[in-house]
């Protein structure tokens, strides 16, 4: 049954999944809150080329994840929800392909397109990243688009361009990243397709032409309308500052191998899973020789950056998904050591319900007590379900983790202190005289959730923002109180993510307004 319909009910599972998480879970600081501000900008300014950041050019990311919100606003009016659907939307499309794509390299072995959804799906790591706000989820459909050109056309010229189309969705979708999950995958085609190395460089060089065509006919524009700044961050300083980790997030080499163990969680967990796959014939099937050769480049390369997060690792989960269906055949595993993940997170959560919290910001979102301890119990019976879950079954551990998770914001402190609601009604109704953040780089946490349509003034010297305050009327400013702040009783304070949040009115009457230096 789960082998027949699998690919539905891994899709249906993962989309449930994402539903509760969007109806559980806020928008999460500062990633998704700033994405869904960008493409609120979009749709208020019109800018399609550019997008901005409060009102400043914003270089980081291309614009396809921002089209794709503003289209679902066309469509269904201007909300949170219809926002978030677009991440679990991809994830989905991502399952689906991942099944096709196992048919396609397995053709003659039964249900293994099922079976590869399920495990994708089952994936915690994939169940929850793939339900986010997030550019990675775009980027892991268009590195599976990429493969499945490759493996289905096998090399003829259609397939080609199907590959440069991928590349292009990739890179407007995360920009030259989608090289390092689509180029050596390409590359080695000799090694596992058999295809001979000229036809195979024509090939990718007709890919490239294709992938730069469909990129240029936003780029060119683009640079045109967003000036020499723009050009300069869009083609060489953002994937200079990725590559070199000058934009942060610098990890060891190792990291990510460290994290495999949770990413993989939980069918690698499996001690029979093991087994079979040092049995497997890595070269005599072309299947497995492209997973590895997928999923090991990109392992390899990511860990030789200096910028380093586990969701970077996140399009190449479709290649251990199709390696472990491979491997699992009809055997009815069990992966009782896959417990001790969500046991370890159940008696944290139990501890925090008792008061235990080895960091205050934890304790003041470790309550109400009761909501902790259920969300533990949640956990806990997740470790118990890891005894007796088996095969395909094993599944519901990674959604079940990624729905406890979600459940987590609901059942707590966690929900309310990481919802940025709360502070930007606020201040939205201070948006026309004007609003300023003392101590913080401003990030875009406001704008959407307040609905703003001004600039956020950010200003780094308490002195400055008192003047700014002063000469502004009608105007308010936010300040976090463990930072540099106004020494007048606020008129609010409200907790917002690691911090209780000051907000501090101008006087009536005040003077014209100044410029902050």
């Amino acid at each position: 049954m789960l082998e027949r319909a699998g690919t539905a009910i891994a899709i249906a599972a993962f989309g449930l999944v994402a539903l509760a998480g969007i109806w559980m879970r806020p928008l999460l600081p500062v990633d998704e809150t700033r994405y869904l501000a960008v493409a609120w900008e979009m749709h208020l300014g019109g800018d399609w080329l550019v997008p901005h950041l409060n009102g400043v050019v914003y270089t980081h990311k291309p614009p396809l994840l921002f089209w794709l919100i503003d289209l679902t606003w066309a469509a269904f009016g201007v909300s949170e929800t219809a926002a978030r659907l677009v991440g679990p939307a991809f994830g989905m499309a991502t399952i689906a392909g991942t099944a096709v794509l196992a048919r396609r390299l397995w053709p003659r072995e039964p249900g293994i397109g099922g079976r590869a959804a399920l495990v994708l799906a089952g994936f915690g790591f994939f169940a929850i990243y793939a339900g986010l706000t997030m550019f990675d989820g775009l980027l892991a459909f268009a590195v599976l688009l990429g493969v499945l050109a490759l493996v289905v056309s096998d090399g003829s010229r259609r397939g080609w361009i199907g590959f440069g189309a991928a590349l292009a969705l990739g890179g407007l979708s995360k920009g030259p990243v989608i090289l390092v999950h689509l180029l050596p995958v390409a590359l080695a085609m000799p090694l596992w397709a058999g295809t001979r190395a000229g036809p195979m460089l024509r090939g990718l060089g007709l890919s490239l032409a294709v992938g730069v065509l469909l990129i240029g006919l936003w780029l060119v524009p683009a640079m045109l309308a967003g000036g020499a700044e723009y050009r300069e961050a869009v083609l060489w300083t953002q994937s200079a500052g990725r590559i070199s980790g000058s934009f942060g997030h610098g990890r060891p080499w190792w990291f990510f191998l460290a994290m495999l163990p949770l990413m993989l969680w939980p069918w690698i967990w499996s001690g029979p899973l093991w087994a079979v796959l040092r049995r497997l014939d890595l070269r005599g099937e072309r299947g497995l020789r492209l997973c590895a050769i997928w999923a090991g480049s990109a392992l390899v390369i990511f860990s030789l950056i200096e910028g380093k997060q586990v969701h970077y690792l996140l399009p190449t989960m479709p290649a251990a998904a199709l390696v472990v269906a491979r491997a699992m055949g009809r055997a009815p595993w069990r992966a009782r050591p896959a417990a001790l993940v969500p046991a370890l997170v159940g008696a944290f959560l139990l501890a925090l319900a008792t008061g235990w919290a080895p960091d205050p910001h934890l304790a003041r979102q470790a309550v109400p007590g009761w909501g902790m301890a259920l969300a533990g119990l949640l956990f806990l019976a997740l470790a118990a379900a890891a005894f007796r879950l088996r095969g395909l079954r094993l599944a519901a551990l990674g959604l079940g983790f990624a729905l406890a998770m979600d459940a987590l914001f609901l059942l707590s402190a966690a929900g309310s202190i990481q919802d940025p609601a709360a502070l930007a009604a606020a201040i939205a109704p201070h948006d026309g005289a004007g609003i300023a953040v003392l101590g913080r780089s401003y990030q875009g946490e406001f704008s959407f959730a307040g609905r703003l349509q001004n600039p956020v003034v950010a200003i780094g010297d308490l002195a400055a923002a008192e003047a700014w305050l002063a000469a502004t009327p009608g105007a308010v400013l936010v300040a976090p109180l463990d930072r540099s702040h106004p020494q007048a009783e606020p008129a609010e304070v409200i907790a917002f993510r690691n911090a209780d949040y000051g907000i501090w009115t101008a006087p009536s009457g005040a003077a014209p307004p100044v410029t902050p230096p």
